[in-house]
């Protein structure tokens, strides 16, 4: 899972490897829902090249993309609101997802990061999956 940021290049790095965020998700979810945050996958989003990517991938189907509905954006304090909590909630104790707690609190922290200059600069997000 990973963060797109609207626009052709924000002006700073949106890099977050989310692989740990990915295989633990179903926990992240509720975890969210347990904190009375949304959800993070209710920010996912898929445009034309993201879910083209995808299909290149081996997932889905070309003719989906003719159908997608038109990307979502999000702004960043609303993703923030979600990712600060889950992070609270991990900092106290980061095994709570297992062993790749760690690892799932630090993808959130990056997370974190970049929604913060998201908001700074006016900038909109959702976030996509890669299946590689």
């Amino acid at each position: 899972m990973y963060i797109v940021v609207e626009g052709e290049d924000p002006g700073f790095d949106i890099f977050v490897n989310g692989r740990a965020l990915a295989r633990h998700e179903d926990s992240v979810e509720k975890l969210a829902l347990s904190l009375g945050v949304r959800p993070l996958i209710e920010f996912f989003s898929a445009d034309e090249n993201s879910m083209s990517l995808l299909i290149e991938e081996g997932a889905g189907n070309a003719e989906l993309v003719k159908r997608l509905p038109p990307p979502q954006w999000y702004f960043g304090s609303e993703g923030l609101a979600t990712v600060n909590a889950l992070i609270d909630a991990l900092a106290e104790e980061p095994h709570k997802l297992g062993t790749e707690g760690p690892q799932v609190l630090e993808e959130l922290q990056q997370y974190a990061r970049v929604l913060e200059k998201t908001e700074e600069r006016g900038l909109r997000w959702h976030l996509a999956v890669s299946w590689r």
